[in-house]
């Protein structure tokens, strides 16, 4: 193996030193914070209130369920995923190609794994409290009562980390924020019709169920929707491999590609 080939797949090495820059992101977010969270939590507040009360008037309970105790679960992993997604797409992108504030950090003490790291772990935290948000909602709202449901927030960082290292990922190899359309309309958009968001999955034909069944956000409401009812999923260590595999692969990825663009 060559000396280039050897610096670009090489394994990460990261450090502590990740931690200024997840807290300059932090304080920068600070200022904004308010229309961030509003603009992370509008559309996921919309289809559950809005299917939920509408829609799930119109329908029979789902699993024993009201339509809208199904959507509440299906809607935490997507606002997750949502927030997750967009840090790392357009913020991220900001940061790294628009603002070039990577290239002012790297010229500290860092390396550009730090940087990443601290990019996955500031969205990890910003989806966190997405997910948070939409849980405060769900108990307020009585869709959950079981004591069990706090153990879903055990799953978001989980949710967000692993959407935030396939959202690196493609950040990475963007030349501009339209770039970012064709992931939205070719995996996220697909991936929340497939994965149980809004439906059963036992609804879609057998073909499609053995896809959804690849994609993480289908483990991810595995996990959160038994929670919330006050059951104990089922296969969580399946589920949870799962999404920690398409984190690490996702992380490592996105680690080769910035290298490739931006140390080449």
């Amino acid at each position: 193996m060559n000396t280039r080939a050897a610096t670009l797949f090489r394994a990460p090495a990261l450090s502590l030193r990740f931690y200024p820059v997840w807290r300059r992101n932090l304080l920068v977010w600070r200022k904004l914070a308010a229309p961030s969270m509003l603009g992370n939590l509008a559309d996921p507040m919309i289809y559950m209130l809005g299917l939920g009360y509408g829609l799930g008037r119109l329908l029979p309970e789902i699993d024993g369920m009201p339509y809208i105790t199904f959507l509440a679960a299906g809607t935490v992993c997507f606002s997750t995923m949502n927030s997750a997604t967009f840090e790392t797409l357009y913020s991220a992108f900001s940061r790294m190609h628009v603002q070039r504030t990577w290239d002012a950090i790297l010229n500290a003490p860092l390396t550009l794994d730090d940087v990443v790291a601290a990019e996955l772990a500031w969205a990890a935290s910003k989806s966190m409290l997405s997910g948070l948000a939409i849980m405060i909602v769900v108990w307020a709202l009585g869709l959950s009562t079981t004591p069990l449901s706090v153990a879903a927030l055990l799953v978001v960082p989980l949710i967000g980390l692993t959407f935030g290292a396939l959202g690196l990922a493609i950040t990475a190899v963007s030349p501009s924020y339209d770039f970012f359309m064709y992931y939205f309309t070719l995996v996220i958009t697909p991936m929340a019709m497939l994965s149980g968001v809004f439906f059963p999955l036992e609804q879609l034909p057998a073909g499609f169920q053995v896809a959804a069944w690849c994609l993480p956000l289908s483990h991810a409401v595995a996990l959160v929707r038994p929670l919330l009812l006050g059951n104990v999923p089922a296969g969580i260590g399946l589920h949870v491999l799962v999404l920690a595999a398409y984190a690490a692969i996702g992380f490592y990825a996105a680690l080769v590609l910035f290298r490739r663009r931006l140390l080449s």
